[in-house]
């Protein structure tokens, strides 16, 4: 997680081990992330597919709380 924020190492934490979302579906995220310059994971897994709403809503929470 080189050049990540302690924050949004938190979140793909959260991501990964609460909403059990794939590693290489947050690499993908990332990757669109670092095009659009913004810090909308979640948004963009949940663009892509790779999250319900469900799971944006849950990241969502989460990231009010944190």
């Amino acid at each position: 997680m080189e050049g990540q924020s302690t924050a949004q190492a938190r979140l793909i934490q959260f991501l990964k081990e609460e909403l059990a979302v794939p590693a290489a579906a947050i690499a993908l995220a990332l990757r669109h992330l670092n095009e659009q310059g913004s810090n909308l994971l979640p948004v963009i897994l949940w663009q892509y597919g790779l999250i319900t709403l469900e799971q944006l809503e849950r990241a969502f929470d989460w990231m009010e709380t944190a």
